[in-house]
């Protein structure tokens, strides 16, 4: 192989084994409800954006906030803890499991992404992980967590880090990639 030749061929990309969880009529009808039900709704109306995501199969705790323009790809996918907060153009890209723990924020237009693909594989597999956020983290604005990562409790992970790999309970991280800088102090 040369370098102009490419090594992925798209043509065999093939996701016939990945389950979404739900039928297409149910997907289509949750992307329709979300672009149109979220975006119209005021701030103060949390109550109703976790009653429609309630609807279609994630788990709500008590106390949630969640901004109106907030995007949840597979509701049925999606576990957030009681008084956690969801930001403004924040995304939940939940081709898997995303945990959310209790008293957590994550900060507006963050990227939590469940999914990625094989850079080995010439036909470009899919590959997803779950992703889990622990009791009391912050996920500061603009950060990006990739597939398979767990955000320990307490941490706080700074503004736009690129998080790859796992993060300790209580730790201060940040960066690109993402890494521990000290432990956080509780008053």
């Amino acid at each position: 192989m040369t370098n102009d030749e490419p090594f992925v061929d798209l043509r065999k990309y093939n996701q016939s084994w990945f389950d979404r969880g739900r039928a297409g009529w149910y997907i289509l009808l949750w992307w329709f409800v979300q672009a149109i039900a979220f975006p119209l709704t005021p701030h103060p109306f949390n109550s109703l954006r976790c009653a429609l995501l309630r609807l279609f199969g994630a788990h709500i705790g008590k106390g949630v906030l969640i901004r109106p323009s907030a995007r949840f790809t597979y509701p049925w996918k999606i576990t957030i803890g009681d008084y956690s907060w969801i930001g403004d153009d924040v995304v939940l890209y939940s081709l898997d499991q995303i945990n959310i723990g209790e008293h957590c924020a994550i900060s507006q237009k963050s990227y939590l992404c469940t999914g990625s693909h094989d850079i080995t594989d010439p036909a470009f597999g899919l590959k997803t992980g779950s992703i889990t956020i622990g009791n009391g983290a912050w996920i500061a604005a603009d950060c990006f967590i990739g597939l398979g990562v767990t955000i320990g409790a307490n941490a706080v992970i700074g503004a736009r880090s690129t998080v790859f790999s796992d993060i300790p309970p209580g730790q201060v991280s940040w960066g690109n990639p993402c890494t521990p800088q000290y432990l956080r102090k509780m008053r």
